[in-house]
């Protein structure tokens, strides 16, 4: 049985000049060290945890992948201020990593990429994404067919709400890297984010879904919202389209009633799960809890998947008690935990009971077109939120 400590044993602290136990007479790593950007340093993050997962063959490729979207902006080196304030992940590092495992199948590595301009900016930054989409889709034949019918929705001149566009890059084995687009619903402000959803879900042939959305998704007016809007750059006959609704001050019976929406969907293991993440029924009044509804070709009325996307770093006190909770998720569902366990493993600097936000997020995916669990991982490139036991003691 994989046991927490194992991993907090086996990774060293991150060396520090500033530790009681330095001597002036030793080199410092750090401030001998040359400085190193955003773009080296995710990219160098990226090829440890997929030679952790059993990746390492696609590491060139990903790589590649990755530094590019991550655009101009993140060569530039780090520093204790980040560039841009970008909300991928709470240090505002613009790349957050994630581990999918399904039954019967290898692991799969995801990144969510916000593409940074040379001089960051709301526009400035959605040009430098879209020049990227530009180079991306005449070299590697993406499929835009979907993403041109609502481009004019999403991606306006003058975009409002924490970002416009962000890049889910998806590597498995064997293929080369599958890209999926992240669309905002507030980019016309929130008032228009479920007008701006149901005339996307329209122009993409689902325009009869969004009831369905409507009725289990977006029950409690005024804490039921839209947040992302997503599709797949691939051939139309495979692509997904996925739509994100956030729930604010839920409890577990609002999730399972916005499952019910998707057929096939197990309320006793949703339920579970959501209560062995948060340590309890709800009300959750941090971040909130988010559904995603995936259409599948052939979708008309009803999505064929669901994801339950839970914010373990607020219902957690740090980084040791959200891994004894996603091992227990992990068990629970009957996945073996050791690429999980390898993959946190290859990004860890630090004691887990130091910090709270390494493990992000852990999600749970049910329906079509596979089912399973994926936790989300924080690069921590530019700071580590302390513990809240640590936070109270300040």
């Amino acid at each position: 049985m994989w046991r927490v400590e194992r991993i907090h044993v086996a990774i060293p602290p991150r060396q520090d000049c500033n530790r009681p136990d330095y001597r002036p007479d030793q080199e410092c790593p750090i401030l001998s060290a040359p400085a190193v950007s955003l773009h080296d340093f995710a990219i160098g993050q990226l090829r440890d945890l997929l030679r952790a997962v059993g990746l390492a063959d696609s590491a060139q490729s990903a790589t590649k992948l990755l530094g590019e979207t991550l655009g101009p902006g993140c060569r530039l080196p780090l520093s204790a201020v980040p560039h841009w304030t970008s909300n991928v992940a709470d240090d505002h590092t613009p790349v957050e990593f994630s581990v999918a495992l399904a039954q019967n199948e290898r692991p799969v590595v995801r990144m969510i990429v916000e593409s940074l301009a040379e001089q960051p900016g709301p526009r400035a930054n959605l040009a430098a994404a879209l020049g990227v989409l530009d180079r991306l889709a005449r070299r590697r034949g993406l499929n835009l067919g979907q993403l041109d019918r609502v481009r004019d929705l999403f991606l306006p001149d003058d975009p409002q709400g924490a970002f416009a566009f962000w890049y889910s890059l998806i590597v498995g084995p064997e293929t080369p890297p599958a890209i999926k687009v992240y669309l905002n619903p507030d980019v016309r402000g929130r008032e228009s984010a479920t007008a701006l959803v149901g005339e996307g879900l329209s122009r993409l042939g689902l325009s009869a879904a969004l009831p369905a959305i409507s009725e289990h998704g977006l029950r409690r007016d005024g804490l039921d919202r839209f947040s992302f809007f997503a599709l797949d750059l691939t051939d139309e006959n495979r692509a997904r389209v996925k739509t994100y609704v956030s729930h604010d001050d839920a409890v577990i019976a609002d999730v399972v009633a916005a499952a019910a929406a998707v057929p096939d969907v197990d309320p006793v293991l949703l339920a579970d799960v959501c209560e062995l993440a948060c340590g309890g029924a709800g009300p959750f009044s941090r971040r909130p809890l988010m559904s995603s509804y995936t259409f599948l070709s052939g979708d008309t009325e009803r999505p064929s998947g669901y994801s339950l996307y839970i914010p373990v770093r607020d219902y957690v006190q740090d980084d040791l008690e959200a891994c004894e909770r996603v091992l227990a998720i992990m068990a629970r569902c009957g996945f073996d935990p050791a690429p999980f366990v390898m993959a946190l493993a290859s990004l860890v600097q630090r004691p887990l009971g130091d910090g709270v936000g390494l493990i992000a997020h852990v999600s749970l995916r049910l329906g079509r077109p596979k089912p399973g669990v994926s936790v989300y991982l924080s690069s921590e490139a530019y700071d580590v939120t302390p513990s809240r036991a640590k936070a109270l003691l300040v």
